[in-house]
């Protein structure tokens, strides 16, 4: 039991070291929506939609991964409980990504145009969406719930992550397929 005890404390001393390190910080802290505010606490980098994020992506050259979720959807708790809070996980993402956190009920034109840019490549559409944009906005793979762990033949966010990474560098394979997205405003 104390040694159990004595590995979380230093397994969040680190995290807090980690993150103070690397200058991360979570953006949500001003955000009022219910889903925004539930990840303030996130180890993971999250801006909230908008003209920062992008440019953001654009100076460190990195795509965008995009969270969509809303407070009612148990999938989405699901996601942010076993993926988003992983210490490893959330290190990968602020490594490989400038992550975006939106608000389902809060951006309604927002998320149907995410949800038709998912449909038009043939990726899922529901809740939680997971989208992979690149910093100039065209979205160009996508997901639904991802697991922490691969399991039952469904990839893990970071089988998904790393195949999403892999396709950032084919940029004439973004070009023929993706959807440019508006994104200059926010919701």
């Amino acid at each position: 039991m104390r040694s159990s005890f004595f590995l979380l404390v230093l397994g969040l001393a680190s995290l807090v070291a980690a993150c103070r390190a690397q200058g991360n910080s979570n953006h949500l802290s001003g955000e009022t929506s219910p889903y925004l505010k539930r990840a303030v606490s996130q180890a993971v980098d999250w801006y909230p939609w908008g003209p920062e994020a992008f440019r953001r992506a654009s100076e460190l050259n990195r795509p965008i991964l995009l969270d969509v979720g809303a407070v009612w959807c148990p999938w989405c708790s699901l996601m942010d409980r076993d993926t988003f809070t992983n210490v490893d996980t959330a290190g990968y993402i602020n490594q490989h990504f400038v992550s975006v956190k939106v608000d389902f009920d809060s951006a309604p034109e927002l998320v149907a145009q995410l949800q038709r840019a998912q449909a038009v490549l043939n990726l899922p559409a529901g809740l939680p969406l997971t989208s992979f944009i690149t910093p100039d906005g065209k979205l160009y793979f996508g997901a639904g719930y991802l697991r922490a762990e691969h399991k039952d033949g469904k990839p893990s966010f970071r089988e998904a992550a790393e195949k999403a990474l892999k396709r950032y560098t084919d940029k004439r394979g973004i070009e023929e397929e993706s959807f440019q997205l508006e994104v200059a405003r926010k919701p």
